[in-house]
């Protein structure tokens, strides 16, 4: 045991010192329902990269090594302060059980699809429990090769998602499986609290600038990521839900934020903070949200991922401190606050 965690230390040190704004990192881990897979890899620098140069690998159930066998070699030109989003290649439309087809809407913000045969590459068929490595090297041709700086040409971590070695339990506290997640509750691998890297879109925040080169102690989602569902539930302009011939409500993806990230790399990116005199607290919320200004507030909104605005208070008068009930709700929300001189004020909240 000793000498596979000197080893994971030894690759996982590797060229750790990425420089703020100088390389590649993973903006958005998409880990949909089905064959829902996608990577947004987003370009903080001020020149186009080359993706030839860079793979993603996949660590499977607490895997402590990867092979050729789970990566795959990337392709591609990311511009400047711009993103490439990775999709699982299943577009069959008639294709069944592992072969099931990725959603329409997924597929259409894809700029490059992956691994479409299991056998030859499973990079990209992650479920919740699997740390992902985006690396720079370039493959060799042999499958049951080690990814290492020995065996693999201009060998550097990039980025990691999860925590490799570390198969994370389900919600009954089981880890003997591929269903569980990371969660928001310490130590984030026992089920405590809520499971948020599977059935789930993880995006990185605007403040991050550099990927996490190496493995660690703990993988906190929520330190450098905001979660949403990989689904919502279509809503009409009243805000009610729609349902389908069968009864059921009509279920979209929810892949909005895929194919544009704001950062601060970014000189044009916009600051969520910037702006005058108001807190929303606490942040992330279990639902019961506070509202402080120093202004008078005359309206106010909080909208889902699609922009449709599932809440609304208005009439409000000069109260300095607002209480919004928003339990039922899960995921990121923007609340979009009007004050008395019609000017509006914008904050990204949390719902577990």
């Amino acid at each position: 045991m000793k000498k596979i965690l000197l080893f994971i230390v030894s690759v996982l040190t590797l060229n750790a010192t990425a420089q703020n704004c100088s390389e590649l990192f993973i903006s958005e881990y998409v880990e949909g329902w089905s064959n829902n897979k996608a990577l947004e890899i987003y370009n903080p620098t001020s020149n186009p990269i080359n993706l030839s140069g860079y793979f993603v690998a996949r660590y499977s159930n607490g895997a402590t090594t990867a092979t050729v066998a789970n990566s795959v070699q990337l392709s591609g030109t990311i511009a400047a302060h711009d993103v490439y989003v990775a999709v699982l290649d299943k577009q069959d439309p008639l294709g069944t059980g592992q072969e099931a087809p990725i959603w329409d809407s997924l597929q259409a913000r894809a700029d490059g699809f992956y691994s479409p045969i299991y056998n030859t590459s499973n990079a990209f068929y992650w479920n919740g429990n699997d740390a992902v490595m985006l690396a720079k090297g370039t493959l060799p041709s042999t499958a049951t090769t080690l990814i290492n700086a020995t065996n693999v040409p201009g060998f550097a971590i990039v980025d990691l998602f999860g925590k490799i070695g570390e198969n994370p339990a389900n919600e009954t506290g089981t880890s003997s499986g591929n269903d569980g997640a990371w969660s928001t509750q310490f130590p984030y691998s026992t089920g405590l609290g809520v499971l948020i890297t599977k059935d789930h879109s993880m995006i990185r925040k605007s403040t991050i600038v550099k990927g996490s080169t190496t493995n660690p102690s703990f993988f906190d989602p929520l330190l450098d990521y905001d979660s949403i569902p990989p689904v919502i539930v279509r809503l009409d302009a009243n805000g009610d839900t729609l349902f389908g011939t069968s009864g059921n409500p009509i279920l979209d993806g929810n892949w909005s934020s895929l194919g544009t990230h704001n950062c601060s790399c970014n000189p044009a990116a916009v600051d969520e903070n910037e702006v005058s005199s108001l807190s929303v607290y606490p942040n992330p919320s279990n639902g019961l949200v506070n509202i402080k200004s120093n202004g008078s507030i005359r309206k106010i909104q909080v909208l889902n991922s699609l922009g449709q605005t599932i809440y609304t208070q208005a009439n409000i008068g000069s109260k300095t401190i607002i209480s919004l009930d928003l339990s039922d709700f899960s995921g990121v929300y923007i609340i979009r606050m009007t004050d008395v001189n019609g000017q509006q004020l914008i904050r990204k909240i949390i719902l577990r």
